[in-house]
């Protein structure tokens, strides 16, 4: 498996890794900073630094998937086309150092903590989600109309309001016992460890709570200024929401 030291500090820009595994689909790695695409999280890019100083080219991060399709505990590191010359020469055990695209990264990180912030403006199921570098996007369930301008003002002020995230945990049983904690419809928490990876926005006064396996910036007011772009119906019970950069 791969120790995804991106769990405990999203703040990790590279690390020291050795090479597991090297096949069509990309490259295995003991250890990561790189996240894996899911929970509508973009996965990342970035670079691997060979023993012979060369660089290889990253340009997607996926979850592994075994012989039925399933998602393992192994992250795959996908490279850019046209570099067989540089895959050819790896093998296992190779020592690499491991390089984000912090720039990109850390506009994920903002993008997926606000977010949450729109969940505690829009107190709604969400049933479609999408993070990426350039704009975000959250699905809800519902029927009434929502105002542009006021959930803009109402991210900023939340932003500006500097509230520090909290990564936590809870176990089975204590999510079992509160199932309202998720509020994706379409994307469940990972099960099978026995505790499930929270986020917590709020010290005093509680902003959102709910399980969340992606990386978010530690403060509120390093998101900077988001506004909501547009509003869309999306179905007789489907109101989708965007975000982008202020410009």
């Amino acid at each position: 498996m791969t120790d995804d030291l991106f769990r405990s500090d999203a703040y990790l820009r590279d690390c020291e890794a050795r090479i597991l595994r090297v096949d069509e689909a990309g490259i295995v790695l003991d250890r990561t900073v790189f996240y894996p695409q899911g929970g509508g999280q973009a996965g990342d890019s970035g670079r691997l630094l060979l023993p012979d100083g060369r660089e290889l080219a990253i340009a997607d991060t996926r979850k592994a998937k075994d012989a039925e399709g399933r998602p393992t505990a192994e992250i795959l590191h996908v490279p850019a086309p046209e570099q067989a010359d540089l895959l050819a020469g790896l093998k296992p055990g190779d020592a690499v150092t491991v390089r984000l695209d912090w720039e990109r990264r850390h506009k994920l990180m903002r993008f997926h903590t606000a977010t949450h912030l729109l969940c505690h403006l829009v107190p709604q199921p969400v049933n479609g989600c999408s993070i990426t570098p350039e704009y975000a996007r959250l699905d809800f369930h519902m029927t009434d109309p929502l105002d542009k301008e006021l959930l803009t003002v109402g991210l900023a002020r939340l932003v500006a309001a500097a509230h520090p995230l909290t990564v936590g945990a809870i176990t089975d049983d204590e999510l079992d016992a509160n199932p309202a904690l998720v509020k994706s419809m379409s994307v469940q928490p990972p099960r099978g460890t026995g505790t499930v990876r929270t986020i917590r926005i709020g010290d005093a006064e509680q902003i959102d709570f709910q399980p969340c396996g992606g990386t978010h910036v530690a403060n509120t007011q390093e998101i900077g200024a988001v506004v909501v772009t547009k509003i869309e119906k999306k179905s007789a019970n489907s109101r989708r929401v965007v975000l982008g950069w202020a410009s």
